[in-house]
């Protein structure tokens, strides 16, 4: 690629000289014949940017000597109109940052897409601004300088997902790590957009750079050989700087990278942007101004430049609905986000600071922010152009000068720090920071440099202090990261808060506290003596609900179905997640308003099942006090149980249902009518799936006992609404399961039902113990007779007993090898039944050592009892059956019986009650009269 082909002047104009030299020095070296038509295109590049009428302004983010370039610029030139690459769409909320303390992000937020893959919601996109940023210098400029105007001029948020690639095209970033830090993840996972991208995409160069330049990480070789050098630099030399490196970046791409088309894009309709602006205002370009990365400083698209009649068109944007505003950011979540070092923003805006003191620069800030202007600067007449001259031979031929050693600066960071790590553990002392002193020049003189930078100090503090471990929550990295200049953390002020942060901040306010600080508060609601807290206590719960975990914390009371706290004691952090209030704005006015969205939206969701609704029933309870919400969820629950098909969530169900019913019982003297028709559809949905469940090797044991807890729980309810108790009956008799614990799950429902006598349980379980083959799978039938507890609690004794039998007949060999796997079973399939089984065998078992001797088992005490004779019948029906045996004959030849009859052994009666029949005649007398008039 040659001169031509970036529309070059040939051998003519003021950089004719320097290409002939990167000619004869191509020549010179040999190598690959692309190189000439490489280094010639940088030099190219650099003289069609600068020729071009209007000025561009080629920045790097986040960087000091880009912010002093462009004060120094924006003061000569007093541009009228500052063309920004910025989201065109976010221009509106730069207005906002004069109530806000930097660093903070813009930010376009979508929760509900059209147009867009469902799969891809939210979308979010922030572009994040500190103020030693160009960005932030040009920004203030424009907004608090009568007549001039801001026009953003990049691609909208829209257009952002619009480019991004999907499927095979978009492949994830493999080296993205996850925050480390609450503060690294402001951000959280918005697609980040930053002014000036330089870094190189060609990985062989950036390891090149960083091994020949002696440093660790690309933001070190930035500082060292461009950021240092050019904060002292005049503007023509900063400038024709800028745009060569971002040109060789751009030649040296891989051809198969993928940003490469996206890039081309963006400065195809930034260009366009801009030419329609000019077109419509009539403004004259050189008296504007237009800010954009060094790397699209030397575009060579079609469509560069304001005479260029290149066509292109701008596709629509979707109707997708975007939410805007401002974010709080951080210096640790701007380096996670684009891949910087730790602590190299916090290092830029410690040297942007020297950098104003050392060259006098007096930058551009936002009235109404801290160290801002109270007036607008008045404007001056703008000087006249300069003709481009050649000042990158110079440039690239003159050896950078270096700094002398600033021993005193040098000595209080190597003080400061040792200081700093005592009083986070360290067992520093003053050798310790001369140590660090001496480390570090001795590192700067390795890499050549004269005057150890951050890096340098940071390195040598590492190497001198952190020894083993690391003492406290931080380590030495952090505190150097501190102590030149910490994680700056922005916050937005209260007149840029969407509505609904601003109502939430007000309503808490009788609280007394200040909800902006970052510190954690502690809140104390007396409830009882002061009602007037009720609706702080009200708001406090539904943003637990909402917001982190973290934000807001009870310490003291409770929210339940039919509990209300009479004292609470909240720990309050919403200053910390101050992102998170903001972004709640985005999906309604209120908090109530967002919980029922959100509520509604988990009801509705594709995946949504019986137990979500529940929940969300609930939760309208709880929070919103909505009985007609909570009766519209509690329908959609009943459509969902009757769809589903499976009974994973059979658990969930029961316990939600149960808390629901005992919350109705208690408040209303008539249960809703969709708690009725859950009952009704949960006792036939469970009755038709339970003889699947019982053979279904994916439904655990937790899962059925959950449904037969629904089926005889409820059933008492299910029958007076309507539900027929064969269908119950039915289903157990024809579930046949195999697995032990669902077998013993099957007897004890037969048992409750009453189709196994208590007395054939306990020989069932007898012949199991006396089985050597079946001992090895007694536990998993044990964890079934737990899990029936769910259903049957009345078998708790019997459980005790079977399990006190175990313990008591099998030997030790064969006991203590399926002993921990008992216990393992129980402890996951039956945790919260065990507390049952404990008090239980706390009521059987004698409460002292000296009982013991003396204790005989319930069990054991009832079958040495001899059995009782059965009784003899008597009455009219057995005196008629008596003298009548045919009948009876008759029906037991039909069965299949030999008929015969025991003698009643002497007359009627015999027994307590006939004897007291016989001493008091006269209720039975009554009674008789009564059935006779009846």
């Amino acid at each position: 690629m040659g001169g031509s082909e970036a529309g070059g002047s040939g051998a003519a104009g003021p950089f004719a000289a320097l290409r002939e030299q990167l000619l004869g020095a191509a020549g010179t070296f040999g190598g690959a014949s692309a190189v000439p038509g490489i280094l010639t295109g940088i030099v190219d590049d650099v003289d069609r940017a600068l020729r071009e009428e209007l000025e561009i302004f080629p920045v790097c983010h986040h960087s000091p000597a880009s912010a002093l370039a462009m004060a120094r610029r924006l003061r000569e030139k007093r541009p009228k109109v500052v063309y920004l690459e910025l989201c065109e769409d976010l221009a509106p909320l730069l207005a906002e940052l004069r109530h806000c303390r930097l660093p903070v992000a813009v930010q376009a937020f979508a929760s509900e897409l059209e147009g867009f893959p469902a799969e891809m919601g939210p979308l979010s996109v922030i572009a994040p601004i500190t103020e030693a940023s160009a960005e932030y210098q040009a920004v203030a400029y424009a907004l608090d300088t009568p007549g001039v105007e801001l026009v953003a001029v990049d691609r909208s948020s829209d257009h952002v997902f619009q480019w991004e690639p999907r499927g095979d095209e978009a492949k994830p970033d493999a080296d993205a790590e996850e925050p480390e830090d609450d503060e690294a993840a402001l951000h959280g996972d918005a697609v980040g957009l930053e002014i000036g991208d330089l870094r190189p995409r060609f990985a062989e160069l950036e390891e090149h750079l960083l091994h020949h330049g002696k440093v660790r990480h690309w933001s070190e070789w930035w500082d060292q050989y461009v950021e240092q050098p050019l904060s002292g630099a005049d503007y023509a030399t900063y400038r024709q700087v800028m745009v060569m490196i971002g040109s060789l970046f751009r030649r040296l791409r891989p051809e198969d990278d993928r940003r490469t088309g996206m890039d081309e894009e963006r400065e195809r309709y930034m260009w366009t942007r801009m030419r329609e602006h000019l077109a419509a205002t009539g403004a004259d370009p050189a008296d504007c101004l237009y800010v954009c990365g060094s790397f699209h400083a030397a575009s060579r698209v079609e469509q560069f430049g304001v005479a260029s009649d290149a066509p292109y068109e701008i596709s629509p944007r979707t109707k997708t609905r975007w939410q805007y505003g401002l974010i709080p950011s951080s210096h640790s979540a701007i380096e996670a986000q684009f891949g910087l070092a730790a602590g190299s923003v916090s290092i830029a805006s410690a040297t942007w600071g020297k950098a104003l003191a050392r060259t006098g620069v007096k930058p551009f800030r936002l009235s109404g922010q801290k160290g801002g202007p109270k007036r607008a600067p008045k404007a001056k007449p703008a000087p006249a152009p300069e003709p481009t001259t050649d000042r990158l031979t110079e440039y690239l031929q003159r050896p950078p000068a270096l700094d002398g050693l600033d021993e005193a600066e040098l000595l209080g960071w190597s003080v400061d720090i040792v200081r700093l790590a005592r009083r986070n553990g360290y067992l520093a002392s003053t050798a310790d920071a001369i140590a660090v002193f001496e480390t570090s020049v001795l590192l700067a003189g390795m890499r050549g440099r004269a005057r150890p930078t951050p890096y340098d100090f940071q390195d040598a503090a590492i190497t001198c202090i952190e020894k083993d471990s690391v003492p406290g929550r931080r380590d030495v990295r952090r505190l150097c990261e501190i102590l030149l200049g910490g994680d700056r953390i922005g916050r937005v002020g209260y007149e840029s808060l969407p509505p609904l942060a601003r109502d939430v901040l007000d309503r808490l306010e009788p609280l007394g506290l200040d909800l902006d600080k970052r510190t954690i508060q502690r809140a104390l609601l007396d409830l009882n003596a002061d009602p007037d807290l009720r609706p702080c206590s009200d708001l406090l719960w539904v943003l637990r609900r909402l917001l982190p975990a973290d934000a807001l914390r009870p310490i003291m009371g409770s929210r339940r179905l039919g509990e209300r706290s009479i004292q609470e004691s909240w720990d309050l952090a919403i200053g910390r997640h101050q992102r998170a209030l903001v972004e709640l704005g985005y999906e309604g006015v209120t908090v109530e308003q967002v919980l029922e969205q959100r509520l509604r939206r988990a009801a509705w969701a594709p995946k949504a099942t019986a137990a979500d609704a529940l929940e969300a029933v609930e939760d309208a309870l709880l929070f919103l006090n909505g009985r007609r919400f909570a009766g519209e969820l509690g329908n959609r629950a009943v459509e969902l149980l009757s769809a589903e098909r499976t009974v994973d969530d059979a658990p969930e169900v029961l316990r939600r249902i149960r808390r629901l019913l005992a919350y109705y019982r208690g408040v209303s003297p008539e249960l809703p009518a969709w708690v009725k028709a859950f009952v009704t559809a949960g006792y036939a949905h469970y009755c038709t799936l339970l003889p699947k469940a019982f053979v279904d090797d994916d439904t655990g044991v937790r899962q059925v006992g959950a449904m037969l807890g629904f089926l005889f729980g409820m059933e008492g309810l299910a029958l007076s609404l309507g539900c027929d108790h064969a269908q119950l009956e039915l289903a157990v008799r024809q579930s046949h399961p195999e697995s032990p614990e669902k077998v013993a799950l099957l007897w004890a429902a037969r048992h409750q039902l009453g189709l196994m006598s208590r007395a054939e349980l306990r020989a069932r379980c007898d012949e199991l113990l006396d089985n050597p083959l079946a001992v090895p799978s007694f536990p998993l039938y044990l964890s079934g007779f737990v899990q029936a507890l769910e259903s049957v609690s009345g078998l708790a004794p019997f459980v005790v007993e079977t399990m006190s039998k175990a313990f008591g007949r099998l030997p030790d060999p064969v006991l203590l090898p399926w002993l921990p796997k008992l216990i393992v079973t129980l402890r996951k399939q039956a945790r919260e039944l065990v507390p049952v089984l404990v008090r239980e065998a706390a009521r059987t078992f004698p409460g002292s050592l000296a009982a013991l001797d003396a204790w005989e088992a319930p069990w054991d005490a009832a079958e040495s009892a001899a059995p009782a004779a059965p009784p003899a019948a008597s009455g009219p029906v057995a005196d008629l059956l008596a003298a009548h045996p045919a009948a009876c004959d008759a029906v037991a030849g039909l069965l299949g019986y030999e008929a015969g009859w025991r003698a009643t052994g002497g007359a009627p009666g015999g027994t307590a009650a006939s004897a007291l029949l016989e001493r008091h005649p006269e209720t039975a007398d009554a009674l008789a009269a009564l059935l006779v008039r009846a």
